[in-house]
């Protein structure tokens, strides 16, 4: 069976079934089906915009976010579907901050399910630092569909991949 690098950590019950699905070849088609469109979402500007909207929705007494982006030397593996960073300091008597999101540049022709599970994702690393139960119910009440999504996003990095 092929190593399903992107799904490693699931149940052994989903890691059959998505091999099946790769042996069957079969893979595309499901998603295909499944995520018809593809999302508009193309300039920094716009994802700036999307995400801002996202985090207005969800989390408005959070900081501002400083800069969102699509970044091509992202590696997907290594982390993960995109990157967050955020640094507070003091300047005089004010505390500020810099939170800025990365978005791997290969999400720009994905469907817009998997980009707003990216950008909810790393939207919720700003309150919650960990992959904790606290972080993946943040991350559930901003996509209720969220690990569904994130299942079919790995999968479909690794159907990119074939």
């Amino acid at each position: 069976m092929t190593t399903l690098k992107y799904i490693a950590h699931y149940s052994e019950q989903i890691q059959t079934q998505a091999g099946l699905l790769i042996s069957q070849g079969r893979l595309g088609t499901y998603l295909e089906k499944k995520y018809p469109d593809l999302h508009q979402i193309q300039s920094d500007k716009a994802l700036y915009q999307y995400v801002t909207e996202l985090k207005n929705q969800y989390m408005r007494k959070s900081s501002p976010l400083s800069q969102v982006s699509y970044d091509s030397k992202l590696q997907i593996v290594k982390h993960a579907l995109g990157l967050h960073t955020y640094q507070s300091r003091v300047q005089g008597n004010k505390l500020k901050a810099h939170n800025s999101i990365k978005v791997a540049a290969l999400f720009k022709s994905a469907p817009p399910e998997f980009l707003r599970m990216i950008v909810v994702h790393e939207l919720a690393h700003f309150r919650e630092k960990e992959h904790n139960k606290a972080f993946y119910q943040l991350c559930c009440h901003m996509e209720p569909d969220y690990h569904q999504f994130e299942l079919d996003t790995r999968l479909w990095l690794h159907w990119r991949e074939q």
